[in-house]
């Protein structure tokens, strides 16, 4: 059974996630992050991109001694699960997000992917390998709901997230939209990729709530059964 998906993003006013460089912006504020740390902790394992490793280098790790407290006490590790989705396996070695932290990693490579890398990352790393030329995603999933992972937390970036939805992997989407405008017909948005040619093929999301957040608003959306 694959985990309950999750996801997470903080996007400008105009729908952007970064810059045309894909240089990290602040977008949101402090009481957005505390947001995001608690649903961090509340998840099994969390999930990015390698575009998003190789950006920004996240560690997705608690940030919260009371949450990783929280979590040890019901005997958990401090930290979810890491997993990166990386086709062609080219996350460097020294990543954070392989490091920082302790707990377990989980890199998902495709049957394509740099054999003497994956050797190496096997050395620090579970590495899933799903898919010819690129990730399974939905071979990937149920992967991790074997290894037990009920609530996966995806945070980016806009190729992931459009892949996910596109093999109707999404349950619920958390957007923050900052007070910002960044623009710039290349830079990255929530949902890249090809996009959806038809109407009838955009997947459909049901509004919970709306909540004013900072200098922002933060919209939590549930994905809408294909009918």
């Amino acid at each position: 059974m694959r985990p309950h998906v999750v996801v997470n993003v903080a996007m400008s006013a105009d729908g952007k996630l970064s810059t045309r460089e894909r240089r990290q912006v602040r977008i949101s504020g402090n009481e957005d992050f505390l947001r995001v740390d608690r649903l961090r902790a509340a998840s099994d394992a969390v999930m990015v991109g390698i575009g998003t490793v190789l950006a920004d280098d996240p560690s997705l790790t608690v940030k919260s001694d009371e949450l990783k407290r929280e979590r040890r006490a019901q005997g958990r590790d401090e930290h979810p699960v890491r997993v990166v989705v990386d086709s062609a396996a080219r996350i460097p070695l020294t990543a954070s997000v392989l490091h920082k932290g302790k707990g377990r990693r989980v890199v998902a490579v495709s049957r394509h992917a740099d054999l003497a890398h994956v050797t190496d990352l096997k050395k620090i790393a579970t590495v899933v390998v799903a898919g010819e030329t690129k990730v399974d995603l939905t071979e990937l999933l149920n992967e991790l709901g074997r290894m037990g992972v009920r609530q996966l937390m995806v945070e980016g970036g806009g190729t992931l997230i459009a892949g996910l939805f596109a093999d109707g992997l999404v349950d619920e989407v958390y957007i923050y939209t900052g007070n910002i405008i960044i623009g710039g017909k290349d830079a990255p948005t929530p949902a890249d990729g090809e996009g959806f040619l038809k109407e009838d093929e955009f997947p459909r999301l049901v509004l919970l709530d709306a909540t004013p957040t900072g200098d922002g608003i933060l919209l939590h959306w549930r994905v809408e059964e294909p009918k």
